[in-house]
């Protein structure tokens, strides 16, 4: 079975992590269709052996397609979905346009798989799957099986975002800004608001006046209810943007349902499927950003009580935010409702 595939946002972040998931883990593509704005059109990259030109993205440009990978920003997403699933072409979309949408599953393919095929129906799904945020996919990954073993009541959340996060430039840009710092030398940023190097700020989306909170922060409560499809859990959450550049971490402070202890904990999430338990109290060593950076699964550790409150754990878990938090999952999407199953992790 052969997919002709496009990619809106080749040139991309995300765009170029697409490329190199669909190699890995051998996604049967026909035809590869590299898509981008005009400015990027004309430029190549590779894929599997072969150099492939980037076009330019038009309204045509899901003619022959079966499946389209999107990480172009909402504005795009918008503005192309009608004239991609008229083009029976179904679309898997890394941006925030229509994640809350009526109609269109959210999925996480190791937690509601069942959802990925609703998009193929075109009354229900619309021929869209949305791919959830980024500090979204990490958390459900650790929180869903404890969910389904004990009840989450009540999740307080801190996550310390990467700048890949941002994109490509955010990432150049702490790379550019820390060589600039060490060398003590000015620098004005372009990209991030605020000094990034040596640095860390509340996150940078756009803040709710009336609520106190910035999006990120709001997704994530909103997009773990639809996900879970239980609104019971409540929800609070302060992010964070940090220093590192492609893994998000993630400090989760869980209230269960019914009793839950440490060790319980532990035998759920190792038999978690995409998530690796990772700690060695006796070295201090836990899931890293640096450690887990270029993996698919999402690693987890450092499970305790919290002493402060009944049945509730504290749990650390770190992914990375490129593969798992975007094109990974995205991919994952993908194999669930074109092919009928979600394959191995080709790098756990």
């Amino acid at each position: 079975m052969a997919i002709n595939v496009a990619i809106v946002g080749a040139t991309g972040a995300v765009g170029v992590e697409f490329m190199e998931v669909l190699a890995r883990r051998n996604f049967p593509v026909g035809k590869l269709t590299l898509l981008a704005s005009k400015r990027s059109a004309g430029t190549t990259l590779p894929f599997k052996g072969q150099q492939i030109t980037v076009q330019e993205l038009t309204a045509d440009s899901f003619k022959g397609h079966d499946l389209a990978l999107f990480s172009a920003g909402s504005g795009v997403s918008k503005q192309y979905r009608q004239a991609c699933v008229e083009a029976g072409c179904l679309m898997v979309d890394n941006s925030s346009a229509f994640r809350m949408e009526d109609g269109v599953p959210l999925v996480v393919p190791e937690i509601n798989p069942g959802e990925a095929a609703k998009a193929l129906q075109r009354n229900g799904g619309k021929g869209v799957i949305a791919n959830p945020n980024c500090s979204t996919i990490i958390a459900l990954m650790a929180l869903a099986p404890l969910h389904r073993e004990a009840g989450i009541k009540r999740l307080v959340a801190a996550t310390y975002q990467a700048a890949s996060g941002a994109g490509h430039a955010a990432m150049v840009e702490l790379q550019e800004s820390t060589r600039a710092a060490l060398d003590g030398k000015p620098f004005t940023p372009k990209v991030l608001p605020l000094p990034y190097a040596f640095n860390l700020f509340p996150h940078n989306s756009p803040w709710i006046e009336a609520e106190g909170y910035c999006e990120e922060e709001i997704k994530l409560r909103k997009e773990t209810h639809k996900i879970l499809g239980d609104s019971r859990p409540r929800i609070t959450a302060t992010c964070v943007r940090v220093p590192v550049l492609r893994a998000h971490s993630e400090a989760l402070n869980v209230e269960f349902e019914r009793p839950l202890n440490v060790a319980r904990a532990y035998e759920v999430l190792r038999q978690a499927v995409g998530v690796t338990v990772r700690e060695d109290r006796a070295a201090n060593r836990w899931p890293m950003p640096l450690e887990v950076s270029g993996h698919d699964n999402v690693q987890v550790g450092r499970i305790r009580v919290d002493t402060s409150n009944p049945n509730t754990l504290d749990i650390w878990v770190v992914g990375d935010q490129l593969l798992k938090g975007a094109a990974l999952n995205a991919v994952q999407c993908a194999e669930v409702a074109l092919l009928g199953k979600l394959a191995p992790n080709a790098n756990p």
